[in-house]
C-alpha cells in the first residue's frame, strides 16, 4: 500500500529516535554494570529493548507503506559521564520523543491513515511510562540523595 509521502518521512524521523535511544541506553547500561550498579543495568536494559521493538515497528509499517526505512541515520547520543547526568539525558530523549510522537499522530490523521496513527499511539503510551520512570529515578535521587539511590542499584 503506497503511503503518504511526508508520513513516511515522519517515520523515519521516528526511527531516528528510537535508534539514537538505543545507542544512548545500550551504553548507559554498560557503563551502570561497569560501575557495579547491576539493578539500573537491567532497568536501562530493558528500556532499549523496548526502544529496539519500537524500531521494529516503525521499519514494518514504513516498508508496508512502501517507503524505505532510514537506518544509517542518527541523533545526536547523549552519554553521560555519570548516573543523574544519564538520567538527565535519557529524560531529555524521552520527553522529545513523546513530542515527536504527538505530533507523528496528529500527522498520520491528517493523512487519513488510522492505521499508522494505532501504532504511533501505542508506542507512546510506552514512552510516556518511560518518562515516568526516570522522573521518578530522578526524584529518588532528590529525596533520598545520590549515595543511597546508588546503594539501592547494586547488586543483580
Amino acid at each position: 500500500m503506497k503511503g503518504n509521502d511526508a508520513l513516511i518521512e515522519t517515520l523515519n524521523g521516528l526511527l531516528a529516535d528510537e535508534l539514537t535511544a538505543i545507542n544512548q541506553y545500550v551504553v548507559h547500561s554498560e557503563m551502570a554494570e561497569n560501575w557495579g550498579y547491576g539493578k539500573l543495568k537491567k532497568t536501562v536494559r530493558a528500556r532499549s529493548i523496548v526502544e529496539m521493538k519500537h524500531a521494529e515497528k516503525l521499519i514494518e509499517r514504513i516498508l508496508f507503506l512502501e517507503g524505505m526505512p532510514k537506518v544509517s541515520e542518527l541523533n545526536t547520543i547523549a552519554i553521560g559521564s555519570d548516573i543523574p547526568r544519564q538520567l538527565s539525558n535519557d529524560l531529555a530523549a524521552e520527553m522529545s520523543a513523546v513530542k515527536h510522537y504527538n505530533k507523528a499522530i496528529v500527522a498520520a490523521a491528517s493523512a487519513g491513515d488510522y492505521a499508522t496513527r494505532e501504532i504511533l499511539e501505542h508506542i507512546l503510551q510506552d514512552e510516556d511510562a518511560h518518562v515516568n520512570e526516570l522522573e521518578e529515578k530522578r526524584d529518588q535521587i532528590g529525596q533520598m540523595g545520590i549515595q543511597n539511590f546508588l546503594a539501592t542499584q547494586a547488586g543483580e
